[in-house]
């Protein structure tokens, strides 16, 4: 794997303009991956055990940090992001923290999966970012407590271990641990601030969950539907389509540039597993003047095979959702969306439920080391 460009050390005071102007990142191998800790999937800070200056909660919210160098509040500077007070030590002959002192949050992922890198962003804690980090996973069934998080009973993986981090600077890590993980516990050693925190993974959802519910949105995010290509991701990334809940803004669909030429655009999907599809939604909410004029949908079954159209070339209207009961079901493992010639689709659905195959598959990979 390409190594991955660190960072260390505070970043300058701020002076002025654009905060962002001195911000330190890199290109980071894994983004195309599935966020597991956004909270449009359900995740959720669970715990903290401090949070004086800025709230847990500011770690997974959407979109970069902000900043207003003019607000103040109570406590002190209103940041966007989680900050803890500062740690003293023991005594006046040594008021420096201990080696071990160190501050923590509990995140529930918004969906289980198995990690490939995480982003520890500490965009505007300058001189006041921690010195370190560390990150743990766990997989725990149901819905725990902090208690029962916290608990000697719960078995924590290393994801990345004790790291020096840079202030004002997107933090890189990539993991390589391999199992499926409900939770994270991210340290920050031995105090300061943070401002988001990005896990990026693969979805592994629960067998029992999917059986259970019978038929079910065989391509969604929270699903283990993912997509693995598109021809443009102009204005917005592919992977919205797949997003839980309907769009509320234009830019929460897929939407690309405007064509010149004789093509269409489409968007390459893999499904939880091999399922037999029944049917299907396509909805261009809040894509009024640049949804897309037509869409048609194909499946395939299997890596190699030929793609089967199971919608054809159909018109679509602009902010509306579109329902479709396919006359018999279409297996496969595999879906494509073309919209001719261009614009946007909010959302895609595919309703339907694993095969035996699929379920099996399934099975097994949550069945995998510490899955």
């Amino acid at each position: 794997m390409t190594a991955i460009e660190s960072f260390t050390g505070d970043a300058p005071p701020y002076g002025g303009g654009d905060p962002y102007a001195d911000y330190r990142t890199a290109v980071f191998p894994f983004t195309h991956h599935t966020d597991l800790a956004d909270r449009r999937l359900g995740a959720g800070v669970v715990a903290a055990n401090d949070e004086f200056f800025a709230q847990r909660e500011n770690l997974l919210l959407p979109g970069r940090a902000e900043f207003d160098p003019g607000r103040f509040g109570h406590k002190g500077k209103t940041m966007d992001g989680w900050e803890t007070r500062r740690r003293r030590g023991a005594c006046a002959g040594h008021p420096w923290p201990a080696d071990e002192d160190h501050d923590w949050a509990l995140i529930r992922l918004g969906a289980p999966g198995v990690v490939h890198g995480i982003v520890v962003d500490t965009a505007h804690f300058r001189g006041n970012h921690p010195q370190a980090v560390s990150v743990e996973g766990a997989s725990v069934a149901g819905s725990p407590s902090p208690r029962e998080l916290l608990s000697d009973d719960v078995e924590w993986t290393t994801l990345v271990p004790r790291t020096p981090v840079g202030g004002h600077a997107a933090n890189g890590f990539a993991v390589t641990a391999g199992r499926r993980l409900t939770h994270l516990r991210l340290n920050q050693h031995p105090d300061g601030g943070i401002a988001r925190l990005r896990v990026y993974g693969e979805v592994v959802p629960d067998p029992a969950w999917l059986a259970a519910l019978g038929a079910f949105d065989v391509v969604a995010l929270e699903n283990g539907g993912r997509v693995e290509d598109a021809s443009d991701r102009f204005y917005s990334p592919a992977s919205h389509t797949i997003r839980p809940g309907r769009s509320h803004r234009m830019d929460d669909g897929w939407e690309t540039r405007r064509r010149r030429d004789r093509g269409h655009d489409w968007i390459r999907y893999r499904l939880a597993a091999q399922a037999r599809i029944r049917a299907l939604e396509i909805d261009t909410a809040y894509l009024k003047g640049n949804s897309a004029g037509w869409a048609a949908v194909s499946v395939r079954d299997g890596d190699t095979a030929g793609w089967r159209e199971i919608l054809p070339r159909t018109r679509l209207q602009p902010d509306t959702a579109h329902r479709f009961v396919l006359p018999k079901p279409a297996v496969g493992t595999h879906a494509r969306l073309d919209v001719f010639p261009d614009g946007g689709v909010s959302r895609l659905r595919l309703f339907g439920a694993l095969t035996e195959r699929g379920a099996a598959a399934l099975a097994a990979r949550h069945r995998a080391p510490g899955g």
